[in-house]
């Protein structure tokens, strides 16, 4: 395995301004000073509580504790390895990358499997894109079928890099086995069919799509995952999907399909004020939409919406306008995706447009631009007023028992929201819409929660972890907990000339090496006391784990403004003292009390060793004797 010389990943978190890196996956807004906070992208939260601190090059979220520079960064979020993460880094801001003399630069089998799966799809859509320019039979049918029947501008094709495939899918398997793709990367992408003990080839590589208008599906960072594959005239009859008007391509290393959302990539950054998403129902109805300067569209990949989806638009924009079909189908899409929304702490509305019967994205857009938008908008509906509507649309002759029945299937929505002002205004819409005094829809609402609490704490408690064996470092407990090895450790990031005296003052065996923050301490002090401490900014080689890497992120993120650093290092090398100490004090004490009872004591030993241990404890510790 290549590996990469230290100081070229020192150069690289030199060069990476880190809020760019950040960026691409979190929306980010000024915090003060060089910080810059944004909601967390490793959970579910509602409240920012991610930070970035640009001059320090470090990031921290204050809710999941998650800390770490632009290497963990892509690292965690992009799942990939410290290798990889450096090269995408590398390749991302055009910085060249140096690797160890012998050790050779990263081969196709050595690159992950991920990495190359996003280069083999960067070339497939290529391919597809250029295609569909070619002035051919293939060509030209589908320039057609874009400008005539669907109706979109030639521009948009080349905006989104709309592509074609022919009727035979030939070529893309000749132009990637060129590429020198690896056999498992065209085995795994899904954009072939191939026999499981088939020898790669040209022949053997069958075309999943054939015949069709391919529109590159990316994920959020704007990376070509997978294709949707849009039926026409030209799809052949033995197709095995023929009559499919969409095919997706199977979910792959790099695709899951209900983790993505159409267009997000470039959404997110239009976003803000003013301008929530438009949560529209597929990739063609958000194309409209862009079309027509809607900027903010989105769409799941033909599937109903999921929860990571929604998890994932709450970390750009808390608002949502749903602009479903107004057939059946769509209203039940609605009602299914209100309570994950509400879940995920979206706050939405629903565009309406009164006297039409149907409400198409496609079809309004295209023939009334974006002044459509803002018609359906003057008569959008709130969340509930429109789930009251969609659950019981004629309010004036239900009867008591169907307005009661309505009612329970409105507070299963209402009870997803975690706050009490949300639940509160929803109830007071209920009420209204079904005619209703508040008081006793309330009253009903408690009675719900109260069956619903005690139905849930009749079940089963799931059984209890096994307990963490003795001896390995408590990671969790060594990131939150205030131990004296934890704020020495603090004082050798941030006071880096205190490290050397701490090394000469601290006994290896006072420090707790059973919790990570006493591991590190005492690894640090060793580089210290040899005088081959590399620096806070450069500790890679040090660091073994993400546990090790995130707490040490940690405590270098943390702004440390100290009078007297020196009373604090004192002040922990005394509680050291004291707890290493003090037990063998107190055994020599009980010892001393029932010496006449063991043959084996020696009272004046005992003696000795107790006199000496109270002179240790009453002996000063100061730290500056050694600076």
């Amino acid at each position: 395995m290549p590996v990469i010389k230290p100081s070229c990943v020192r150069d690289l978190k030199l060069r990476v301004n880190l809020a760019d890196v950040v960026s691409r996956v979190v929306t980010l807004r000024k915090a003060g000073g060089a910080r810059l906070k944004g909601l967390c992208p490793f959970h579910n939260e509602k409240t920012p509580s991610f930070h970035v601190d640009t001059d320090k090059g470090f990031y921290k979220c204050f809710g999941c504790g998650k800390a770490g520079d632009a290497i963990t960064f892509v690292r965690e979020t992009e799942q990939l390895g410290f290798t990889e993460a450096v090269e995408a880094l590398g390749q991302r801001f055009n910085i060249p990358i140096e690797y160890e003399e012998g050790s050779g630069g990263p081969t196709r089998e050595e690159r992950s499997l991920r990495q190359e799966l996003f280069d083999l799809h960067d070339v497939a859509a290529e391919h597809f894109y250029q295609a569909f320019k070619t002035h051919d039979a293939t060509g030209d049918y589908m320039r057609k079928y874009w400008t005539e029947n669907r109706r979109f501008p030639a521009e948009l094709a080349d905006e989104f890099k709309i592509g074609a495939a022919d009727a035979a899918g030939s070529g893309l398997g000749a132009a990637l086995l060129k590429r020198k793709f690896s056999e498992e990367a065209l085995r795994r992408c899904g954009l072939f069919f191939i026999y499981e003990d088939a020898q790669i080839t040209a022949s053997s590589l069958r075309p999943r799509f054939r015949g069709r208008l391919m529109i590159p599906i990316r994920d959020h960072q704007g990376r070509v995952v997978a294709f949707t594959a849009r039926q026409t005239q030209l799809t052949p009859d033995d197709d095995p999907a023929r009559e499919a008007k969409y095919v997706n391509s199977p979910e792959t290393p790099i695709f899951t399909k209900g983790n993505l959302l159409f267009n997000l990539d470039r959404a997110r950054t239009a976003v803000g004020e003013g301008k929530p998403f438009v949560l529209v129902e597929g990739q063609l109805d958000a194309l409209r939409c862009w079309s027509v300067g809607l900027k903010t569209a989105i769409a799941p990949q033909g599937t109903s919406i999921t929860e990571p989806q929604l998890i994932l638009l709450r970390r750009y924009h808390p608002q949502v306008e749903c602009f479903f079909d107004s057939d059946a189908a769509g209203q039940k899409a609605a009602l299914r995706f209100l309570p994950m929304a509400l879940k995920a702490g979206l706050e939405v509305r629903f565009l309406t447009l009164s006297g039409a019967e149907k409400l198409d994205p496609d079809l309004l857009f295209l023939e009334r631009g974006l002044a459509a938008y803002e018609d359906v908008r003057r008569e959008a509906q709130s969340a509930m007023a429109f789930a009251s509507r969609a659950v019981l649309p004629n309010t004036s002759s239900a009867s008591g028992e169907q307005k009661a029945r309505a009612a329970q299937s409105l507070f299963e929505i209402v009870a997803n929201s975690e706050s009490e002002v949300i639940r509160s205004q929803f109830l007071s819409e209920i009420s209204v819409h079904l005619r209703l005094p508040t008081a006793a829809v309330q009253k009903d609402f408690g009675t719900f929660l109260t069956r619903r609490d005690r139905q849930n704490a009749s079940r089963p408690a799931e059984s209890p972890s096994a307990p963490a064996e003795p001896d390995v470092p408590d990671s969790t407990a060594s990131s939150t907990s205030p131990t004296p090895e934890r704020d020495l450790l603090l004082l050798c990031l941030h006071f880096e000339d205190l490290g050397k005296p701490l090394s000469s003052a601290l006994p290896h065996d006072w420090i707790d090496t059973r919790h990570l923050a006493g591991l590190l301490l005492n690894r640090f002090l060793a580089e210290f006391e040899h005088d081959t401490w590399p620096g806070r900014d450069h500790l890679d080689t040090l660091l073994e784990t993400d546990e090790e890497r995130s707490l040490v992120a940690s405590l270098i993120f943390d702004s440390l403004k100290l009078d007297d650093p020196i009373k604090v290092a004192n002040e922990g090398l005394r509680q050291l003292r004291a707890r290493a100490l003090e037990p063998r004090l107190r055994e020599i004490e009980l010892a001393l009390a029932t010496a006449h009872a063991d043959s084996n004591s020696d009272p004046i030993s005992l003696l000795k060793e107790r006199s000496e241990l109270h002179r240790q404890l009453r002996q000063p510790l100061s730290l500056s004797a050694a600076l």
